[in-house]
């Protein structure tokens, strides 16, 4: 069974849209967030690069696709992933939609099709943007475990990490933790089933 990792820039207030700025179909008044403010420290982000290394495959909802597909596949941050499968979770999304030149890429339609790519073989499966799929993903029982890194600002407004359903309590084993100079904290969680 492959672990679904949910890797997050989140607020304070839990917000977790537009932390890189956004996109002109979806602009933040805050957008930008998680480069505003706060000193730069390249061990902050250290997390960031360990899980593409080690992530099996990559899966976006519609949207986050759509704002990093027509850039990722040139950026040389991102060479590492440019090969592994890329799986899109949309009902909306057309084959047509999809672009060349960043390896193999699917499309799935449901959550049931999320669950069944899980039962399969390979590493582990990182979620990157995509705030309502997470959440949706959350709400379904499908994540196994979160990459947060928190900073210590509050939005106020935006796209928020967790969804509103009422649900039963969910209960996470933190694995890692740092706090860093710049009051950025690294949270790595496992889901307890």
């Amino acid at each position: 069974m492959r672990t679904l990792i949910y890797s997050a820039f989140v607020s304070l207030d839990g917000v977790v849209d537009s932390p890189g700025g956004g996109t002109t179909t979806e602009a933040h008044r805050s957008g930008g967030w998680t480069f505003q403010d706060l000193e730069f420290l390249p061990e902050a982000y250290e997390i960031k690069g360990t899980e593409m290394q080690e992530a099996g495959a990559m899966m976006f909802g519609r949207r986050s696709y759509e704002a990093f597909s027509p850039v990722w596949p040139d950026m040389e941050d991102f060479t590492v992933v440019k090969e592994i499968p890329k799986y899109v979770v949309s009902t909306t999304l057309g084959d047509d939609g999809l672009v060349d030149d960043w390896g193999p890429q699917v499309i799935l339609r449901s959550l049931d099709e999320v669950e069944q790519l899980k039962q399969g073989e390979g590493g582990p499966i990182l979620v990157a943007g995509s705030a309502e799929l997470a959440r949706n993903l959350s709400d379904a029982g499908l994540i196994d475990r979160y990459h947060l890194l928190v900073f210590p600002v509050v939005l106020g407004a935006g796209k928020r990490m967790w969804s509103e359903t009422d649900k039963d309590k969910q209960m996470l084993k933190l694995l890692d933790s740092e706090t860093y100079a710049n009051g950025i904290t690294k949270l790595v969680y496992d889901v307890v089933r």
